[in-house]
């Protein structure tokens, strides 16, 4: 009976990898932790001036909201955040740390998006699931754009 118990514990510690953050289940470490942050994806879709549906979708579809949510590549590399970015955008975004907290996670996405001529390509599988694939920015104004955000 004991022997049962300990394999059930282990089986739900590997199964709740980094707090149930990693959504691979596969993660070597939890670069954003193990506490579940969840927020409000619209609230943080609208500090920026990009298509707000596509922000929203594109957000579920890559964290479900959760801004401490970790995917570990096949490559080795991790996805963090609310936008799932790629350490390979860290060092370009947030001095090469994760950016595991919503600002810093809003900031990497804002400069991706840029870098994309303001297109949602970069989030690939997301933004073709969404209907954003090759969807640029749709303004109020397309001459002004909020290149700044407002944190929290």
């Amino acid at each position: 009976m004991k022997y049962f118990i300990l394999c059930l514990l282990i089986a739900n510690v590997l199964a709740n990898k980094c707090g149930g953050n990693c959504l691979t289940g596969t993660c070597p470490s939890c670069p954003c932790g193990t506490v579940r942050t969840r927020v409000d994806v619209g609230e943080v879709c609208r500090r920026y001036s990009w298509n707000f549906k596509c922000c929203v979708c594109v957000v579920r579809t890559q964290s479900s909201g959760n801004a401490s949510a970790q995917h570990f590549n096949h490559n080795g590399s991790f996805d963090v955040g609310l936008f799932q970015i790629n350490e390979i955008n860290w060092a370009s975004c947030n001095d090469g740390r994760p950016p595991c907290d919503i600002n810093s996670n809003l900031n990497c996405a804002i400069t991706i998006y840029k870098r994309a001529h303001n297109r949602w390509n970069p989030w690939a599988a997301a933004a073709k699931k969404c209907g954003c694939w090759n969807s640029a920015c749709f303004c109020t104004n397309p001459f002004t754009f909020t290149l700044e955000f407002q944190p929290l």
